[in-house]
């Protein structure tokens, strides 16, 4: 054993879970003579397992894709040279890492551990504020809600504060359904007691004799750390404002996706099917069973303590006019280094994308920001600046923060066909124009992938898309038809190629494909025969593309990569 060595942190979190890490971590006890400590995600997804050796100096050495087996182990406890890990530079000169600090420094269900890296300083000082100077604080650090809407916290906190009601109520909207998203889970993962400081602060600041997280089931680690972060919480009265104590209750959802709006969320807490309603009377006014109802998602209350540990005004020194502070987004698809990234809002789509992410610049066509409700920005407009209204200005949304990066390779008619495949299944059906018009947009998008479309198609996919977006009572309605409308508006061609050549340059589009096989390539050793589930390939390695369903399992199976997807009637 190294003994410039303190102690390890080995990452727990989900995504290091789901790589081995509770292995890793369990043989490193047993060899280790120095404490191990799980910690949260610090964002490197694509490189779990992770294990930190803190060394006694003070710095640190880190290891990725760590083996649960004596070689690899034995290699880190000796500070061996494999599998060293360091955080690429153009990543370092680009993250502004606020919100994330803690994540992956401290044990998330340690409450002293929490305490000792300034935890709860924030709510220390709310308290020795007055209610209405905390929220004078958030509206001087102008955060604005990071569950997608982009509302001004301060001003709803302030909505709340001024009612008198027999009981008021906080929700963190933990509902996090977004496909490709996975912010608010990893912050209640590795940083649960920073979260619910953001939600004692705004229950004092407002007043709240209740605080519900509306989270869903699906994410159990969030939810048992959680569990833990309330129950030390009530263990230390720090629930306890003034001989007011704040009941604090945790709802798991059922995976409706629609319940991240905030009226149907509080139908849903309340036993009843979630719908969203009418505004006026906006949940300020009244929301769970009657009572004001102030609702922010799990990161805007994850800001919340730095703001009152550091000031209003030190918050609105970074970002831009509109937007402050920092944001976190979830980095997937076609790039090198998918996982979490926290920079100032500002920051631009190539700078993210390139720099952050590490995809290649020759092979990205676009990239989707705000989930299967955002919109699909070119390659060409990378120089945008990630934040509210510049987003917004391009058909886009900025969302929950989840971004996927689209390469050449890519179909948009189809990609935009996976999206609205989601949205319009996720609909409640309560507004005609979501449920009916989103699904008569489907159907035309499989029309026009599966080689039947008509250029009416497009006219029509853009008058309903905009009526959609007008008619529809909530926000998933009212941004459903955005992937279609952004592709339309930038990759128009790709459409018209589909409708108008009967042709998919991508080839990604079963109907306008064929596979080939090469017999220069194939070394006959019948896997593909073998995989296929339609018998398409016979014994003499021809493919029949008439019976054949491209599921693409031959060429998956093929050791020489002998099986190609090609323009169809291409010998």
């Amino acid at each position: 054993m190294n003994s410039d060595i303190k102690f390890f942190r080995v990452g727990v979190a989900s995504c290091g879970v789901a790589a081995g890490s509770a292995e890793v971590r369990a043989m490193l006890e047993a060899a280790s003579s120095v404490p191990v400590t799980g910690v949260g995600c610090i964002g490197h997804c694509y490189a779990e397992p992770i294990v930190e050796a803190v060394l006694k100096d003070g710095s640190s050495v880190f290891y990725s894709g760590v083996k649960a087996n004596e070689k690899s182990i034995a290699n880190i406890i000796e500070l061996g040279e494999e599998n060293r890990f360091q955080i690429p530079e153009t990543r370092k000169s680009k993250e502004l890492v606020k919100v994330l600090a803690l994540a992956g420094k401290v044990d998330p269900v340690d409450f002293d551990d929490y305490v000792a890296n300034g935890g709860y300083e924030g709510l220390k000082k709310a308290l020795a504020m007055t209610p209405a100077e905390v929220v004078n604080e958030v509206k001087i650090a102008g955060l604005r809600g990071r569950g997608g809407g982009g509302f001004p916290t301060g001003n709803k906190w302030g909505f709340l504060a001024a009612k008198e009601a027999e009981e008021k109520i906080v929700v963190c909207n933990a509902d996090e359904g977004d496909p490709g998203a996975f912010m608010d889970r990893a912050l209640m993962e590795s940083v649960p007691h920073q979260v619910m400081e953001g939600m004692l602060i705004a229950a004092y600041a407002t007043g709240a004799t209740k605080i519900f997280i509306y989270c869903r089931a699906e994410y159990p680690l969030a939810i048992k750390n959680i569990s833990t972060a309330i129950a030390q919480i009530c263990e230390h009265k720090l629930n306890v404002f003034s001989n007011r104590e704040i009941e604090i209750v945790i709802k798991e959802g059922a995976g409706a996706f629609v319940c991240g709006e905030e009226t149907a969320l509080i139908a849903s807490l309340e036993g009843r099917r979630g719908q969203p309603r009418f505004r006026p009377p906006f949940p300020t006014d009244s929301g769970y069973n009657g009572f004001p109802t102030m609702i922010n998602n799990v990161e805007t209350f994850g800001n919340v303590p730095l703001i009152l540990r550091e000031g209003g005004s030190a918050f609105a020194s970074i970002g831009t006019e509109g937007s402050k502070g920092t944001k976190i987004f979830a980095l997937a698809g076609d790039l090198k280094y998918p996982g979490l990234v926290e920079v100032p809002m500002g920051t631009t789509l190539n700078e993210i994308v390139f720099d952050i992410g590490g995809a290649d610049r020759s092979v990205v066509k676009a990239v989707q920001t705000g989930g299967p409700s955002g919109g699909c920005i070119p390659v060409e407009l990378f120089d945008t600046p990630v934040d509210y209204d510049s987003l917004r200005a391009l058909g886009a949304i900025m969302g929950s923060g989840g971004m996927i990066v689209v390469g050449n390779d890519r179909c948009m008619v189809e990609t935009a066909r996976y999206f609205l495949d989601f949205t319009h299944r996720e609909s409640c059906g309560k507004c005609t124009f979501c449920r009916v018009g989103t699904m008569r947009m489907f159907e035309i998008l499989e029309r026009i992938t599966a080689g039947k479309g008509t250029e009416d198609d497009l006219t029509t996919l853009e008058d309903l898309g905009a009526k959609i977006k007008a008619g529809s009572l909530c926000g998933l309605g009212q941004t459903a038809p955005n992937p279609v409308l952004a592709t339309l508006r930038f990759y128009r061609n790709e459409y018209e190629e589909h409708v108008r050549e009967h042709r998919c340059a991508a080839l990604q589009c079963n109907a306008f494909v064929d596979l080939s096989l090469d017999t220069n390539k194939c070394v006959k050793c019948k896997l593909c025969v073998k995989t296929c589930p339609v018998g398409a390939i016979g014994d003499d390695f021809t493919i029949d593309n008439d019976k054949c369903t491209r599921c693409n399992s031959c060429a998956d199976v093929c050791p020489k990569n002998a099986i190609k997807r090609v323009a169809k009637g291409t010998k």
